[in-house]
């Protein structure tokens, strides 16, 4: 049979036959030694599995001989607690007789040694035990293989328990664990037996990924023991940790054998990780075989994140010498209680008592924690005699601290308190079961002597009852526990020892998810005797007014801080992508929040605008200096000789073109738009239509001089200002539809790409100010024409040179103005429209009348007739 091979090959003890009639049968394999075993009979009997030594002694097999006895090295006091504290629970149960009146509870209690294979070895022993007597009255090696035992407590590893659970399983013997809390042991296609009053590693894992997520640790590292706990739970926590978007900076497995240079290749890797908070998910041998290796390597500074199997392990908050590295660490420990009687029957044992000499558990205790010798061992137990002095007999547990009698933290203890009151609870349904109810068809249910395990099981899975300490004990589908945890966090004392301070707790059976874990953060001391969080990332937080961006190839918690393009914000850490800013808004400096973007116009108190205002003035105060020049000269042959009153005129025009610059000079309006752009055509077009009236004039004059010509008389001085009045007319024609159909606007161009919000006037047609600027444009130009005839022609009142020269100015002014301005950004638009005014006039000013001023007042002499005439009459030889 393969179930017959298979414990052969692991037990080496028994061997599963099946008789003629179908029966199992379990036979002895002759030279097996048995196992050490603590018992005390009852009608009904519970076995129990506890890791009283923490490894075993591996011996050197010849395979001439008879393997030796396993031996067991380096005593619990921790787990010799446990297993204390299951038979206290059941003496305290036969004691009350309330649950079970009339049914003695017995137990049998197997040490697994912290190994599969002795775990293995002792799930064996419970189920073939019962051995039967023989024809001729001798014990044969043989029973039914359901032995005496009703229900296993145990085992405390999750490796353990998994060799049990599958072996208890093909039986339907309950199992129920008090330390194993490996998620694969919820599932019952495998183990249909297994229950467990430890919450899963899965409920764990997510208390520990909701601890990570609240304090935002985005860079983790995860160490686990080497066995189906820590591989188990560590890789869960991973794979939660991904899906938060956090990230694993290393992931690395303590070894069974503990070998150093693994695990300073471990210490390596934590220092090259950067990582500063580490959960160590391993069991307390694992842990203690890590730390030591920080202390010889001298790392610090590291926030510890420890799994439930060591968060509160007196193993290593006792030696003081973890205390400088474990400080502040934090882990999930189970919810403790307070067992009253517990630690006065803890301390009450002695060797000299009357079962003493049936435990075979109580000499390696007893000589360990007194480091003396009893002068026995127990068969399979390491030899505690060598080197120690004999016991005297007048120790006493009351007069030493260790961990086997501090009861300030009964966690596992409680849960195997928890576990053995599961199981009677479920005996006591099942006593009380009726004929043909539940799984029992037509059994008769209620005989001690003919319970069965698996129906025990169907009513364990069912049970359900309140402790003594409130507390409700069920088991759901998967036979596990509902999950409470405490979070406890290390502080050292005043005296120097490690205190487990509870700062919060997780309840899985919360209504809510965002109230399953709840901390009191002000009574938290971390890593270093800190008070504030420690920081754990792959790269530094992104500040407010930047964003994270991905490094290639590497993990996605790995990011560069990239300040947001202008336009665009963050007002939170870590932000994903900048938000842009509506298309009136501009980010501030500091890319943090939006403001309003400046209005930009061509205003009177910036610089510019200021400049523009001066030279205006200046230009319109020079001109009216001519003008005050040419009145008090004004019967000066070089005034009159000029026509004065067309010269007049023009200064008069001058000066509104000077002014009329200032109104492109100040925040755009309604009023203001209209304004400038009609007053800078008529203006601009009455000074023009002056010098066009001057040249005529020139040319008439010589025309005149000719003998017989009388065209003289078509040009007057009515028919001068007559071809103004028309010219500017023309113009105020079109302007006035301009206004009426399409007129100038104030107008906001908001740029996505710039911080200002351009305030403009907008032409409103384009048409229109192009034949406005046309028009202009064709009267210079005819002016120009006609100046150019003129410009040789002898007489000595002739200004045809100048007012070309003027014109040629004014014309090279405005045709450089049109791709100037319409390449301008903003506001410029309207400093070159009105640089190209005040160019132009300041041309026709001082190109026309600053030699007659010259002359006026700096060469009087030449300011007479005789001069002028004597000039002309040369100049026509």
């Amino acid at each position: 049979m393969k179930l017959g091979l298979f414990s052969l090959l692991c037990s080496g003890i028994f061997i599963f036959d099946s008789h003629q009639d179908g029966s199992l049968q379990c036979k002895k394999i002759p030279g097996s030694v048995s196992l050490p075993v603590l018992e005390k009979k009852g009608d009904i009997t519970l076995g129990g599995l506890f890791s009283l030594h923490d490894s075993v002694v591996v011996p050197s097999l010849s395979f001439t001989s008879t393997p030796p006895p396993t031996q067991c090295t380096r005593f619990n006091f921790r787990t010799f607690r446990w297993m204390q504290t299951m038979i206290f629970a059941i003496e305290e149960i036969n004691r009350e007789g309330k649950l079970l009146p009339n049914i003695t509870l017995g137990y049998k209690i197997y040490d697994s040694c912290s190994t599969p294979h002795q775990a293995l070895k002792a799930a064996v022993e419970l189920m073939g035990s019962d051995k039967s007597a023989g024809v001729d009255g001798k014990t044969q090696n043989k029973s039914n293989c359901r032995g005496t035992v009703s229900a296993v407590i145990g085992d405390g590893g999750s490796t353990q328990s998994l060799v049990v659970a599958r072996f208890l399983g093909v039986f339907h013997v309950p199992q129920v664990s008090y330390f194993s809390s490996c998620a694969c042991l919820s599932d019952k296609k495998n183990f249909p037996a297994f229950l467990r009053t430890m919450p899963s590693d899965f409920f764990q894992v997510d208390a520990l990924v909701q601890l990570v997520k609240h304090f935002g640790w985005t860079w983790v590292g995860v160490i686990a023991g080497d066995d189906a706990y820590g591989r188990g739970g560590a890789n869960i926590f991973a794979q939660e940790v991904r899906k938060l978007g956090a990230c694993v900076a290393l992931h690395e497995i303590i070894p069974k054998n503990r070998a150093q240079a693994a695990i300073s290749s471990i210490i390596s890797n934590i220092r090259s990780s950067a990582a500063r908070v580490i959960l160590v998910f391993a069991v307390e041998q694992d842990a203690a075989a890590l730390f030591d290796e920080v202390l010889r390597t001298g790392l610090t500074g590291i926030q510890w994140l420890a799994s439930e199997a060591w968060s509160t392990a007196a193993v290593l908050s006792t030696p003081q010498k973890y205390h400088k590295i474990l400080q502040g660490s934090m882990g999930f420990a189970i919810r403790r209680a307070d067992i009253p009687g517990l630690q006065d029957f803890l301390l009450r044992l002695k060797p000299s008592s009357p079962d003493a000499h049936a435990d075979p558990f109580l000499a390696p205790f007893w000589e360990e924690a007194f480091q003396c010798s009893l002068g026995t061992q127990a068969e399979g137990q390491e030899n505690n005699v060598t080197g120690k002095r004999p016991c005297t007999g007048t120790e006493s547990l009351s007069s030493i601290t260790n961990i086997y009698s501090d009861v300030s933290q009964l966690r596992i203890s409680y849960n195997v308190y928890k576990a053995v009151y599961a199981i009677v609870h479920a005996l006591k349904r099942l006593r009380s079961c009726v004929k043909g109810e539940g799984p029992f068809s037509q059994q008769a249910c209620s005989d001690a002597e003919k319970t069965q395990p698996w129906q025990l099981l169907h009513y364990l899975k069912q049970v359900r009852y309140l402790t003594s300490f409130g507390d409700e004990i069920k088991f759901d589908e998967n036979g596990d526990p509902a999950a409470m945890y405490d979070l406890v966090n290390w502080q050292l004392r005043e005296n120097g020892e490690m205190e487990f301070i509870t700062i919060g707790k997780f309840d899985e059976t919360s209504t809510f998810a965002n109230q399953k874990l709840q901390i009191q953060e002000e009574y938290i001391l971390w890593n270093g005797n800190q008070t504030r969080v420690p920081l754990s990332v792959c790269s530094n937080i992104c500040p407010p007014g930047t964003r994270k961006a991905i490094r290639p190839n590497f993990p996605i918690c790995c990011h560069d801080c990239v300040v947001c393009a202008a336009g665009e914000i963050s007002n939170q850490t870590d932000a994903i992508e900048c938000a842009r800013c509506l298309p009136e808004f501009w980010s501030n400096a500091e890319r943090t929040a939006c403001i309003p973007k400046q209005v930009e116009f061509l205003s009177f108190s910036d610089s510019m605008g200021i400049t523009l205002m001066a030279i205006s003035l200046i230009g319109s105060f020079s001109t009216c200096v001519v003008v005050i020049i040419f009145s008090c000269y004004k019967n000066t042959p070089i005034v009159r000789a000029n026509n004065s009153e067309l010269s007049f005129l023009l200064l008069v025009s001058l000066t509104l073109c000077f002014l009329c610059s200032l109104t492109f000079i100040g925040q755009p309006s309604k009023w203001s738009c209209m304004l400038r752009h009609t007053a800078f055509g008529i203006t601009f077009v009455l000074c023009v239509s002056c010098i066009l009236g001057k040249t005529i004039v020139v040319l008439i004059a010589f025309k005149a001089t000719l003998p017989g010509n009388s065209v003289i008389k078509w040009f007057g001085p009515a028919q001068q200002k007559a071809i103004i009045i028309f010219c500017t007319l023309i113009q105020a024609v079109i302007c006035t539809v301009w206004l009426v159909v399409a007129p100038p606007t104030p107008r906001r161009l908001m740029p996505r790409e710039s911080a200002i919000v351009i305030l403009l006037c907008d032409e409103g047609s384009y048409v229109a100010f192009a034949l406005v600027l046309g028009y202009i444009g064709l009267l210079a130009c005819l002016c120009l024409f006609l100046a150019f005839l003129a410009r040789k022609l002898p007489d000595n009142f002739n200004e045809a040179r100048i007012i070309t020269f003027s014109m040629l100015i004014f014309c090279a002014v405005w045709v450089a103005f049109i791709p100037a301005y319409i390449s301008s950004p903003g506001k410029y638009s309207t400093v070159t429209e009105v640089f190209a005014i005040l160019a132009s006039s300041y041309g026709l000013l001082c190109c026309i009348f600053l030699p007659k001023c010259y002359i006026i007042l700096l060469r009087p002499h030449k300011n007479t007739r005789k001069y002028l005439m004597s000039n002309a009459a040369s100049a026509r030889f």
